[in-house]
């Protein structure tokens, strides 16, 4: 049997991916089925179950995928020109991909996924790979902004990379939840919260 051309192993992988995305926002996670997956991308059993085993299996590569796609928007900007902390949401929101893409059905979709998480410990494992991988990305962020005495350093960089992903995970809840949420207002917020005045507490 011929080899198939990598550019067509990558093309049907993207095809089914998209039709899973597609599926999940309109769907939800629980409520699809691989069969609606495969109706979605018109495949064949055979040839979904080729690339993924199954829909944890799915859910955990469009994560993947969206989250690298963060990690790849802080390593974009040039080491003499860092990029102010707050603006980190924006630098999440410029992800077009569900689930970290702007929409209110992508942060549903999004948070579905953390709830898929706590009862899949296979994909909670892959996971919290991924956000430690992200975690270390913004990790270094963290460290020049504190190298340049921008930041305080009497804490460990990836904690305050862990802070700062958790304000995101918030804003992405709100999004999901409440339908609309305002990046703007929101880095305003997180600005006026890491730029006020420190007390002296001697």
């Amino acid at each position: 049997m011929a080899r198939m051309p990598q550019e067509h192993l990558d093309a049907r992988r993207r095809q089914i991916l998209d039709a899973a995305r597609s599926c999940f926002i309109r769907n939800g996670f629980h409520a699809t089925s691989m069969q609606d997956v495969l109706a979605e991308a018109e495949l064949s059993v055979g040839a979904v179950y080729r690339y993924f085993k199954g829909k944890d299996d799915i859910i955990a590569a469009i994560a993947e995928e969206a989250l690298a796609d963060v990690a790849a928007s802080f390593d974009t900007h040039d080491a003499d020109e860092l990029p102010q902390l707050d603006n980190i949401v924006d630098l999440v929101l410029q992800v077009e991909k569900p689930p970290m893409a702007g929409s209110p059905e992508s942060a549903r979709l999004l948070v579905q996924i953390w709830s898929e998480a706590l009862r899949s410990p296979e994909l909670a494992a892959r996971l919290t790979e991924v956000m430690a991988a992200t975690r270390g990305v913004l990790g270094h962020l963290v460290a020049q902004h504190q190298k340049r005495g921008l930041l305080p350093d009497d804490v460990p960089a990836e904690q305050v990379a862990a802070v700062l992903i958790a304000f995101v995970d918030g804003f992405m809840v709100q999004r999901a939840v409440h339908g609309h949420a305002d990046a703007v207002a929101f880095r305003d917020g997180l600005h006026a919260l890491m730029s006020g005045p420190r007390r002296d507490t001697h």
